[in-house]
């Protein structure tokens, strides 16, 4: 089939890669603008376009969808069929219904699971025990059509968002090809609506740590929001990132939440359900150190307050 892809970030570089492999052609790179990054600010382009360059594969990077030359030059591209991957801009119904098949998204989650923009992050940061990749026909919703094909992965005890994306890259590259071979054949499955959830875009808010609720929560949270935006807790007028955590039994009768009720081996906060060891922590712009050694440099008490 005659392929558009529509994609931006290194998730979807996988998926582009497959494609550029597979047997179906692929017409054009759809990709947001090139943006300024490092300290110079120069402009950078997005890891798709890099790749598509690279393949001398025709990119496009409109800055809108609906106005300019854009509209018109997807339409004449004569797709049998799009195929979006973390493309990150809302289609409008004319780019949707320009290839003869329509336009395929590969979501990063269960659907009508964790709909929305960082599905990876908040399946981890709430706990769920798997996750998986989803082909679904799109239509004018946010992550609103129907399933095609699923494909499901547990997530493991101590994986990051880092670590599941990596993977769920991959089984999607996988998931939409065989969408693709299959595409006439394959019987679509409406969402259901009262289970759908919401993973909206992340901010730095998301990662102020609660001492009060469970350490196993903390320690989700803690693995959803790695890298970005990381959780953390003012602490002495500064920011105290929390890298890594730790579920110890300790006594912490009598402290309140957020209370270091260690400081000499290991570094020990209580919460919510007993006690968190701090097993990696990161202050200003210092590398991330074990819990161990920060506390000796910042000559942590038993008694304080991380808050």
């Amino acid at each position: 089939m005659r392929v558009g892809f529509m994609g931006t970030p290194g998730f979807a570089v996988p998926t582009l890669q497959g494609l550029l492999e597979s047997r179906h052609e692929v017409a054009a790179v759809v990709a947001q603008p090139d943006r300024p990054a490092g300290r110079g600010q120069q402009l950078v382009s997005p890891p798709s376009v890099q790749i598509a360059r690279a393949q001398h594969v025709p990119v496009l990077q409109p800055r809108s969808l609906r106005s300019g030359p854009f509209p018109e030059a997807w339409v004449a591209l004569g797709l049998d069929v799009a195929v979006v991957v973390a493309y990150g801009r809302v289609l409008p119904p004319a780019i949707l219904a320009a290839p003869r098949f329509g336009c395929i998204n590969v979501h990063a989650s269960l659907l009508p699971r964790w709909r929305g923009a960082a599905p990876i992050q908040w399946a981890i940061a709430s706990g769920d025990a798997e996750t998986g990749v989803t082909t679904m026909q799109m239509d004018e919703g946010l992550d609103t059509g129907d399933i095609l094909l699923q494909r499901a992965t547990p997530i493991g005890p101590e994986e990051t968002s880092a670590d599941v994306a990596l993977r769920l890259s991959e089984m999607g590259t996988e998931l939409l090809l065989e969408t693709l071979d299959d595409l006439p054949r394959i019987v679509r499955r409406p969402q259901d609506g009262a289970l759908a959830t919401w993973a909206p875009p992340l901010c730095r808010e998301d990662g102020r740590v609660d001492w009060s609720q469970g350490g196993r929560t903390i320690d989700a949270r803690v693995r959803g929001l790695s890298p970005w935006p990381g959780v953390w807790s003012p602490f002495r007028g500064d920011v105290l990132r929390i890298v890594q955590v730790r579920p110890v039994v300790v006594d912490t009768a009598g402290a309140a939440p957020g209370t270091v009720v260690e400081a000499r081996r290991r570094l020990v906060v209580a919460v919510g359900d007993g006690a968190l060891e701090l097993a990696v922590v990161q202050t200003g712009c210092r590398r991330a150190q074990e819990g161990s050694a920060w506390l000796l440099g910042a000559r942590v008490q038993v008694g304080e307050v991380i808050q």
